[in-house]
């Protein structure tokens, strides 16, 4: 555990409890002490669902612990499995309630005993997981759960569907535009002759998991969830999935092509005329930013400096469309997802100079900084970094603020994600003609930001030096400075005279 301001991925029991609140008549039992219990108000928020988030809250307080906090648990359970008739309840502590060491499958099994429906213990390690882990975890458990249980009582539905389906594992409550995703991943599988067989755990009862043995192939489009689930589904019923994520056209050509190629190894007699041709017109005539990445306005991109980070799949496709599709320099690619580095090393080292793993958002401002970017997708916490530093930022990937659940169809993934991706970076960057106008105007914003050089103690400004930079409007002179700033560093220099000023701004382009 870590104690810090700024998270990347919260706690265990938000992972637990997103996953729980997706699915459709499952209720969760949070043991946590007062100011732990902010889920509700985060979901309903965010999500602008019209419904109560499905999280009872088991408060621990002075005097709870003082009785013992078994009957209080056990006495939520019931009530809630009286009141709502849930299919499944989820009892979950929390970070801090965990401290007290409690027997929760000892509470569990109490709670069973006055319950109509099913009740367990979320199988996570508070400790040592955090949101994203824990979430792909409690997806599993559940799946395992009502699995062995069909298996038990026979009535698991084993037999493939007659047309080629699929299920789509890991889209879920708060997760970075998936409700958008979703709708696009259905429509491209509905042209292709797809059915999906499944959603997990969005949108999803506990009778849905019994049926996920039918579809064909399993499609887990965010690693961060859905991905032990998938294994899980392979080894138990061979059922092989695919784990490419469609964002971006190159990789929404490798996704389609990857399902048909795992589909005909299931099938070999199945027909596949027709992809190519899907994937030509798509790519053609209806996705725009295949035709905007050979224009002269995406061609003013190429050189331009980047910097991506966010979590593991949207950060490596984020790269990876940079680079290949649209010619910017990707300085420095990174992730929070530190259980998955290996994974992202090998997806993104082809495409950028400098790789960055870490759970600290100190380390990610200060590469900024040093590297001194076009422009940052990051999530969150870089557009914040990147106010400060005057650098724009494209959000794309949790967390997030309420911005980035829009009421409007916005994916990321599909051929209409990439449309959307190639608006976010084209207008992330201030282009050539946009500065030209800004700097014949004045610019459009006259607050100035104040910042520290990187090594304010190695510089000296001369006087004739402070004099020369006060000539340059407002707006970008603080961006001049620290450009300076690096250069004379670079070149071992003492002072910042005019003369070097000058061949500063010659260095970084005018």
């Amino acid at each position: 555990m870590q104690l810090a301001y700024w998270m990347y991925a919260g706690p265990a029991h938000v992972g637990t409890l997103r996953v729980t609140s997706s699915f459709k008549n499952v209720h969760a039992i949070m043991h946590a002490p007062l100011g732990d219990d902010y889920f509700h108000v985060m979901r309903s928020m965010l999500e602008r669902e019209r419904d109560f988030t499905p999280v009872t809250a088991s408060i621990v307080d002075r005097d709870v612990l003082g009785n013992g906090t078994k009957d209080k648990v056990t006495e939520a359970a019931r009530r809630k499995d009286r009141e709502d008739a849930p299919d499944l309840i989820v009892v979950t502590p929390t970070c801090t309630s965990s401290i007290l060491q409690e027997d929760l499958a000892n509470f569990v099994d109490l709670a069973k005993l006055g319950s109509e429906g099913d009740v367990i213990a979320a199988d996570v390690n508070h400790y040592r997981f955090n949101e994203v882990q824990a979430a792909d975890r409690t997806l599993e458990q559940i799946v395992k759960f009502y699995i062995q249980k069909a298996q038990d009582q026979g009535n698991l539905i084993t037999e493939r569907t007659s047309k080629p389906s699929v299920n789509l594992l890991g889209i879920f409550t708060l997760g970075f535009h998936h409700s958008h995703d979703l709708r696009e991943m259905k429509r491209l599988l509905f042209y292709l002759g797809i059915e999906v067989n499944a959603v997990l755990p969005e949108g999803a009862d506990i009778e849905t998991i019994r049926h996920l043995p039918q579809a064909w192939i399993n499609l887990v489009p965010y690693r961060e969830i859905g991905l032990m689930t998938a294994q899980f589904l392979e080894e138990e019923f061979g059922q092989p999935y695919v784990s490419t994520m469609p964002m971006g056209t190159t990789q929404t050509e490798n996704f389609v092509r990857e399902i048909f190629s795992t589909l005909q190894s299931l099938d070999p007699s199945l027909s596949t005329d027709h992809v190519s041709q899907y994937l030509h017109e798509k790519t053609h005539w209806v996705g725009e930013s295949a035709w905007f990445s050979r224009s002269i306005d995406c061609q003013n991109l190429t050189g331009r400096r980047a910097i991506v980070f966010g979590d593991a799949s949207h950060a490596a496709a984020m790269t990876r469309i940079l680079s290949q599709e649209m010619g910017i320099q990707v300085v420095c690619a990174g992730t929070y997802c530190t259980h998955d580095a290996e994974w992202f090393r090998q997806q993104v080292s082809p495409y950028t100079e400098e790789i960055l793993i870490t759970e600290d958002h100190t380390q990610v401002g200060d590469v900024i900084r040093r590297l001194e970017p076009a422009a940052i997708f990051g999530t969150q916490m870089e557009r914040h970094v990147g106010k400060r530093l005057g650098i724009p930022c494209g959000v794309i990937s949790s967390p997030v603020h309420i911005q980035n659940f829009p009421l409007a169809y916005r994916p990321f993934c599909g051929y209409e994600g990439a449309n959307q991706i190639a608006d976010l970076v084209y207008n992330s960057f201030s282009l050539g003609m946009e500065e030209h106008l800004l700097e014949m105007f004045g610019g459009h914003d006259t607050k100035e930001i104040l910042d520290l050089p990187l090594d304010p103690q190695d510089i000296l400004w001369t006087k004739e030096g402070e004099e020369e930079l006060q000539n340059i409007p407002r707006f970008v002179r603080h961006k001049v400075r620290k450009n300076t700033e690096n250069y004379a560093l670079q070149h071992h220099l003492e002072e910042i005279t005019p003369a070097v000023l000058f061949r500063a701004k010659e260095a970084f382009g005018g």
